[in-house]
């Protein structure tokens, strides 16, 4: 994934979905050069190992113009941090997105945190949940990427010493407020690039940091959110599926996906 080969993707005009990739090595080589302290002891970044079924998702899905962009805010351990896919679950991502790709290891893996690709046994609930309504009310992929785009502000996982899922709201501080800046310089250049009219936060995190970055580079985009689908959410796992069509059909989303 070199950069220049991506500039030059760039610069000769190839398609959207090439111009989306080089935005996102760009974010890969900037954060490269943030540090990261306690709590953090490890950082996944599949947009490095799990680049190859990464690029086939957005190469699939991402060659037009998106009215919709829905924001997730980081991979989880079991969804994008295995398949490149954001909310990527693996049987949802290989049976039904039909991503494909070889994916290989972060250089500095937490034993209770193996990255085992679209081989991992593990399912991602929320990844489950979110691409598994949207599996019962589109006839195919197609049918929601026709209008709609998933995409995550920040790549990174961030991972304890014991194991444990660090949210980007859970770093300190200083740190958070440095990978937010670099996140939201590249949500914008996406955002424009797919010439995006609404943005869809996946939990309020991921909403209320769309709005601050869209808002302060003078990007008049609408900016609504979404319950996030997550198992910690007692409000998720009383009936997810039918709290998100309501809230699609309120947006005005429902008939650019539903069949």
């Amino acid at each position: 994934m070199g950069s220049s080969e991506g500039l030059r993707n760039f610069l000769e005009g190839d398609s959207l979905a090439e111009k989306f990739l080089h935005i996102e090595r760009e974010l890969t080589v900037r954060l490269k050069e943030l540090t990261f302290l306690d709590p953090v002891q490890y950082v996944y970044n599949p947009l490095d190992y799990a680049w190859e079924p990464h690029q086939d998702y957005v190469r699939k899905y991402c060659q037009s113009c998106k009215k919709v962009l829905f924001l997730g805010m980081n991979p989880g351990p079991f969804g994008m941090a295995q398949t490149g896919v954001p909310f990527g679950e693996v049987q949802l991502v290989r049976d039904w997105l039909q991503v494909c790709g070889q994916v290989s290891r972060p250089a500095c893996e937490h034993p209770k945190r193996p990255i085992r690709g679209l081989e991992c046994p593990q399912t991602e609930v929320s990844g489950a949940r979110f691409w598994g309504f949207f599996r019962s009310v589109c006839a195919s992929p197609e049918a929601f990427f026709r209008h709609c785009f998933v995409h995550n502000h920040c790549p990174l996982l961030f991972i304890s010493q014991s194991g444990r899922n660090l949210t980007p709201a859970e770093l300190p501080a200083a740190q958070r407020e440095r990978l937010m800046q670099v996140c939201d310089d590249a949500l914008c250049e996406a955002v424009k690039l797919l010439g995006v009219a609404v943005v869809i936060g996946v939990g309020r995190f991921a909403e209320q940091r769309a709005r601050k970055a869209l808002s302060a580079a003078g990007i008049p985009v609408r900016v609504e959110g979404v319950m996030h689908p997550s198992p910690r959410n007692p409000q998720a796992n009383k009936g997810w599926n039918a709290i998100i069509r309501a809230r699609l059909e309120e947006l005005g989303v429902m008939s650019l996906v539903a069949d």
